[in-house]
């Protein structure tokens, strides 16, 4: 199975292609803990994170958005007490594309380190 953490992300560009449905099954079964859903008609992978107090989800978040900012890919982020939402999707595709999943499974790996 390719290995999520192992690839690197792709410059998205507007007409680049969906991943396929088998490609999603694929992926999802390696972040299981991210839904895929379809706002509007776009699917998106979503996920939300406990944390004891605003502090710590607000660290979390500044992480998050660390790891997007290195690579020019930006998720939705929404920061509560206690928790954080974040979805990523390709806007400029309107859909899923594989740099979505590596981006998920690195946003697992900032709750795992």
């Amino acid at each position: 199975m390719d290995n999520l953490n192992q690839k690197e992300c792709q410059a998205c560009q507007a007409g680049a292609p969906l991943v396929t449905s088998e490609e999603i099954e694929k992926y999802h079964a390696q972040i299981p803990e991210w839904d895929v859903l379809n706002i509007d008609g776009v699917n998106r992978l979503r996920r939300t994170f406990k944390f004891p107090n605003f502090v710590e989800a607000l660290a979390f978040t500044n992480r998050v958005g660390g790891i997007a900012e290195a690579v020019g890919h930006h998720p939705a982020i929404l920061t509560e007490w206690g928790k954080v939402t974040v979805t990523w999707w390709s806007h400029k595709i309107k859909g899923l594309h594989l740099n979505d999943f590596i981006m998920a499974a690195r946003t697992d790996n900032l709750i795992e380190s």
